[in-house]
């Protein structure tokens, strides 16, 4: 009898093992199709920035409630999210590390912009 049970334990395990790789393979293919998408929807500087800052840029302007890249509108959400989520006042410190966060990646969208700005001005001007 122990045999068998050893045998119902040992199959049982490898019915799980072989449900558990099978799941994990598949979040790992969703996960690049996911990079994939994105990495095509935004420019590479833009999405590079969404890489090492961690927020994409529809993300970023879903904290700041902000639909365009104003820096007078971002700059006013972001003070306002800011000193309501501060935690003297009894905010989240998680909830203002994601507006901060926003406002950064906010910023480089605007510099990266700015950038090809001003290399499309130095390529009229030749």
């Amino acid at each position: 009898q122990a045999k068998y049970l050893a045998q119902i334990i040992l199959v049982g395990a490898q019915v799980v093992g072989r449900a558990f790789v099978r799941a994990l393979r598949q979040e790992f293919a969703a996960s690049r199709a996911a990079a994939d998408a994105r990495g095509r929807s935004e420019r590479p500087q833009s999405a590079a920035a969404s890489r090492i800052i961690g927020i994409s840029l529809q993300e970023a302007q879903q904290i700041l409630n902000v639909s365009s890249l104003n820096p007078e509108e971002i700059q006013k959400n972001y003070d306002h999210l800011f000193k309501v989520n501060d935690k003297s006042v009894g905010g989240s410190f998680y909830l203002q590390s994601k507006v901060v966060r926003a406002k950064e990646r906010l910023d480089e969208e605007l510099r990266i912009q700015a950038k090809g700005d001003k290399e499309k001005g130095r390529k009229a001007e030749t």
